[in-house]
């Protein structure tokens, strides 16, 4: 299971990482609306982006704590022959662990891509076995296991 932490960990400083780049983003707009206030400059356009920046990153902030969330509800000791979340799929083209959309993670013994049960792939692999096929974008590959 050692391989199932390690893709976890991952994927937690990828989260955390998010989380404190939007918490970083949002002070600095916060401070630069402050200041524009402070100039009593006429022009409200220069503010109307900046609240516009706001509010996508305060987004963007919330969804990153809920992928947070998402990984801390995940067990890396959890074991399931069926694919749900938390599973690390090996298949005949690549790996996978069903927790976030993250990307590519490499440890010191695989590649493994980090995605979210609801993407596309996700959504495939969900309730599959190990033996089932996929195919997928064209390409057909077999479950070989589920960890």
């Amino acid at each position: 299971m050692k391989i199932k932490s390690d893709v976890l960990q991952a994927c937690l400083e990828y989260a955390n990482k998010r989380i404190a780049n939007y918490k970083n983003e949002i002070e600095t707009i916060k401070d630069a609306i402050e200041s524009n206030d402070k100039s009593g400059d006429e022009d409200d356009s220069g503010n109307g982006k900046l609240f516009n920046d706001l509010e996508k990153n305060s987004q963007h902030l919330i969804d990153a704590q809920k992928m947070m969330e998402s990984l801390k509800s995940i067990s890396p000791k959890m074991v399931s022959d069926t694919v749900m979340l938390g599973s690390l799929v090996k298949t005949t083209s690549n790996n996978f662990f069903i927790s976030i959309s993250a990307g590519k993670i490499e440890t010191e013994t695989m590649s493994v891509f980090a995605i979210s049960l609801g993407s596309p792939i996700g959504m495939l692999l969900k309730n599959k076995v190990k033996g089932d096929q996929v195919e997928f974008n064209g390409n057909t590959f077999t479950i070989t296991e589920v960890i």
